[in-house]
């Protein structure tokens, strides 16, 4: 049965077969780690709530076939150590004959699977921890799960299902006292209207959260309300007023993923007001350190975007295998972006004809994904595309000397190469 077919069934689980119909060899990893998931999850069901108690023997054999297809999984694999544990703690749920015995273990590998951009995998198990949970969940279990299920969503640009989850979300943490939550779940919000493109409103959204963090002393809340202020401040056409806020993000930052992803940020910054040197500072510190997988995607393609800068064409070739090599695992608005910078790339060097394809390309992914503020952009570059060509034919000698730069721009450059 195809995964389509099979969700139309009502299929639970359906999403991790898809890498069972990919094409990909008979019996490679991903497929046999997808099929260990479908069962793991099948396993975890047996502790839902409104089902009938599960024959004891009936569980015993279930449980017992699924750890044996985990335990033949790789061991140096990280996915089979979240599998693996996933089985164990279904067990020990139901011998205690409590569900919640689970909830750690679904929410480590939800956020294995949203770190490896596994996004409708990781919806359907957090799908799987509420339902399970249900009822006898803590307050904070509750809304920390629709606040991720929200992220996940927001990260497929699926906005209007985002935003009522965090809605749900914060009418939870109203009722729990939750303020911390509750902060969390405007700051989800006011993200999913920048992701429709309104950014005057988004902007003024977060300003008034990082108020109402400042308060409190909520230094997370304020780190993502200074980071969003400096997204909608980039994509609004002020950079040079973007950096700060985003370099006070980072300082406030206190876990490495986030101060990962800021520095990301940042360096399409410093490259947008021609500070090359910086913007290759940060993005080479972001590839350094791993982090997410979106993050170091993002990453590489800015480092790819910094050598077209430069015309260096022996490192943009290089930056843009590494991309192309990790383009099937590319969400929507990554693959535009990739397709995008390519694109320029490729007319910088004057091969026009190759950054009109590309740039159909990414608007047709731009397109079909919704993403309105890409669209936008790659229309605006299309129709100019034909100026840049008459330019180069009369100098092909391209300048990159940087703009004239502000204070904090200078600042936070200065500060980036103390970091490294």
């Amino acid at each position: 049965m195809n995964h389509a077919g099979a969700r139309e069934q009502g299929l639970r689980h359906a999403v991790f077969l898809r890498r069972m119909v990919d094409p990909l060899p008979e019996g490679s990893l991903e497929t046999r780690l997808g099929q260990g998931a479908f069962l793991a999850l099948l396993l975890v069901d047996v502790l839902g709530t409104g089902r009938q108690p599960v024959h004891a023997d009936a569980f015993h054999y279930q449980h017992a076939a699924t750890r044996r297809y985990c335990e033949d999984l790789p061991a140096e694999c990280a996915e089979t150590a979240h599998l693996q544990g996933l089985v164990a703690a279904a067990a020990d749920a139901v011998g205690a004959r409590d569900a919640r015995l689970v909830i750690p273990a679904l929410f480590a590998y939800a956020q294995h699977l949203e770190d490896e951009l596994k996004l409708g995998e990781a919806f359907d198990v957090l799908e799987t921890l509420l339902r399970v949970g249900g009822d006898e969940m803590s307050p904070t279990d509750a809304i920390t799960a629709r606040l991720r299920m929200a992220r996940v969503r927001r990260k497929l640009n699926e906005f209007d299902a985002a935003d009522d989850l965090y809605a749900e979300a914060g009418a939870l943490a109203s009722r729990a006292n939750d303020g911390h939550a509750e902060l969390l779940s405007r700051i989800g919000r006011a993200y999913t209207m920048f992701g429709r493109g309104n950014l005057r409103e988004a902007e003024a959204r977060l300003r008034e959260i990082l108020a109402d963090a400042d308060l409190v002393g909520d230094r997370f809340v304020q780190a993502q309300a200074e980071q969003g202020i400096g997204a909608a401040l980039y994509t609004g056409g002020r950079p040079s007023e973007a950096i700060g806020h985003v370099w006070r993000a980072f300082e406030l930052y206190e876990d490495d993923v986030s101060r990962t992803r800021a520095l990301g940020d940042l360096g399409m910054m410093l490259l947008t007001v021609g500070d090359a040197d910086g913007a290759e500072r940060a993005l080479t510190e972001v590839v350094r350190r791993g982090g997410t997988q979106d993050a170091v995607q993002d990453a590489l393609i800015e480092l790819m975007h910094c050598a077209s800068y430069r015309r260096d064409r022996v490192g943009f070739e290089r930056w843009r295998a590494r991309c192309e090599s990790a383009r099937e695992e590319m969400p929507p608005n990554i693959r535009a972006d990739f397709y995008l910078k390519s694109a320029i790339g490729r007319a910088r060097f004057g091969q026009f004809d190759q950054a009109e394809t590309l740039l159909d390309t990414a608007l047709e992914i731009a397109e079909d994904a919704g993403l309105n503020e890409f669209v936008f952009r790659i229309e605006r570059i299309k129709s100019g595309l034909r100026d840049c060509r008459g330019e180069l034919e009369i100098s092909s000698e391209a300048s990159t000397e940087p703009e004239i730069q502000s204070e904090t721009v200078r600042e936070v450059s200065a500060s980036l190469t103390r970091l490294g």
